[in-house]
């Protein structure tokens, strides 16, 4: 059986991409990855040929088309169960779900004045009130997290939690949010990964520039 197909966009500006990348690079699913780059403020007309709703991340396994990050990452955790992306305790379970479709909904202010850019150099912007707001509610989520699970990551082992924050991770970094303790050493680990050092390298390399996406 052939490895499915993950498609994705650029390294360096795609977070949705990055989520279920990481997801299955950490915990070791194996997939064919596909990148179509763009360099245009609308994506790129190429996506309709593999993508139902013309955007990336994509994930075609066994004929079978899967698209949104969170989706995607539920699909392989359910196929391979024994790569924890989903807890097994039921309680980490709902938890990391429930964490997960916050990311999805929500943090407007802090997609739009900090988009994932994994080559900016690290500078502070003016952050409006939403945008402290976001990261503050950010922190109390990992922070609660870290605490009752004793780490090293959002609910102890590695999961789709952590892959669905991880594009924060940069943005936090990056934009030189104030950020505690607690948070500034779990960036840290998230950051050591080979995984995320894999992707921040191609991300790092790539030639293409999205102006919108320089903030």
């Amino acid at each position: 059986m052939p490895d499915p197909i993950l498609y994705i966009g650029n390294k360096n500006y795609s977070s949705w991409s990055f989520r279920p990348w990481i997801g299955m690079r950490v915990t070791g699913i194996a997939f064919e990855e596909q990148l179509v780059p763009f360099d245009m403020d609308a994506g790129n007309p190429a996506f309709n040929q593999f993508s139902p709703t013309g955007k990336v991340p994509v994930l075609v396994d066994e004929g079978q088309t899967i698209w949104e990050s969170l989706a995607i990452l539920d699909h392989v955790a359910r196929k391979h169960p024994a790569s924890g992306l989903w807890p097994d305790d039921q309680r980490l379970r709902s938890q990391a779900m429930a964490m997960s479709a916050e990311m999805m909904s929500s943090f407007g202010a802090l997609r739009s004045a900090c988009p994932m850019n994994m080559r900016r150099p690290r500078s502070p912007i003016a952050a409006s009130d939403a945008l402290m707001a976001d990261a503050t509610r950010v922190q109390t989520l990992w922070e609660d997290a870290l605490a009752d699970s004793g780490g090293p990551f959002l609910l102890g082992a590695f999961s789709i939690a952590d892959a669905m924050f991880a594009p924060v991770v940069n943005r936090l970094d990056v934009y030189a949010l104030p950020v505690s303790g607690a948070c500034a050493d779990y960036m840290a680990r998230m950051q050591s990964l080979p995984a995320w050092q894999e992707w921040e390298t191609a991300g790092r390399a790539e030639p293409w520039v999205v102006a919108q996406d320089e903030a």
